[in-house]
């Protein structure tokens, strides 16, 4: 068989699978067009009972009743504070336990990696109260620790148990060459290990970033009466009125809300796509 034969037998399948991709984007990037679309609406558009994916008067009344919201620079900065901590602890708590259960051998190292697993299966919902009474008992409630160590604790099975395989991709022979060169074990995990397993990191840290900045359950269930340490998800509260919401509001503020979430993964997009090819050689 000829290669253009083979190509034109070929071509009807990439063809449907390229639609079937440009089909899954569009249905996964609509709800985001809505949203940013129904910030810049006025409100008459918004209230309207028959809507359009189009505006032709953008108004910018939606963001400036989110930012002159009280507090909101407050809330934004909790939230960060949060996320941030919970990416950092996650990463450096993740790869040193990755590296544990990959390199070192000993007891009940399988029924721990099981665990990890177990751990995920777990929903959110069924240990809210525990981690209440939890929280209660340790002093932490309405304090932005009692956000930071739930959503560190659900992050760690997925990222110990991702980065296991970055771990194992990288040869032995490359640690017992840096031993040889008189590296000591803590410079190898450092200096050498740490660099090719970074792409992993990255892809645990994106989750461990979404999952925390887009929290609501554990904000509403642990911080109480400390309003002043609430973060973004609880401020779009305010949007919801009883007799009649300000959906305006409400899709300015998700939308200020999505534009970290964002920035963050452009700056790591890069590390996201490297991979380990070519950083490690015999």
């Amino acid at each position: 068989m000829t290669a253009s034969r083979v190509l034109r037998v070929r071509r009807p399948g990439r063809l449907l699978a390229e639609a079937t991709a440009l089909l899954a984007a569009v249905v996964v990037a609509f709800p985001l067009y809505w949203m940013v679309l129904s910030a810049f609406k006025p409100a008459g558009e918004i209230q309207s009972t028959r809507p359009r994916p189009w505006t032709l008067s953008p108004s910018l009344d939606s963001f400036r009743r989110v930012f002159e919201q009280q507090d909101f620079g407050r809330y934004f900065l909790n939230s960060l504070l949060v996320a941030t901590a919970v990416v950092l602890a996650s990463a450096v708590i993740a790869f040193l336990a990755a590296t544990a259960v990959t390199r070192f051998r000993f007891r009940f190292r399988t029924t721990l990696l099981v665990m990890f697993l177990v751990a995920q299966m777990v929903p959110v919902e069924a240990l809210t109260i525990p981690l209440f009474f939890l929280m209660r008992d340790a002093g932490l409630l309405n304090t932005l620790g009692s956000l930071v160590l739930p959503h560190l604790a659900f992050s760690l099975p997925f990222a110990i148990w991702m980065l296991r395989g970055f771990v194992r991709a990288v040869p032995e022979a490359l640690e017992e060459q840096a031993r040889i060169d008189g590296a000591s074990h803590a410079r190898f995990l450092w200096t050498i290990l740490f660099p090719l397993v970074l792409p992993g990191l990255v892809a645990t840290s994106v989750f461990s970033f979404i999952s925390t900045w887009n929290d609501f359950l554990f904000a509403k269930s642990f911080l109480i009466s400390d309003t002043s340490r609430s973060t973004l998800p609880m401020a779009l509260l305010v949007f919801f009125k009883p007799d009649e919401n300000d959906w305006g509001g409400i899709m300015a503020g998700s939308t200020v809300m999505t534009i970290p979430v964002l920035v963050f993964f452009v700056l790591v997009q890069r590390r996201l796509v490297s991979g380990l090819g070519g950083a490690v050689k015999d």
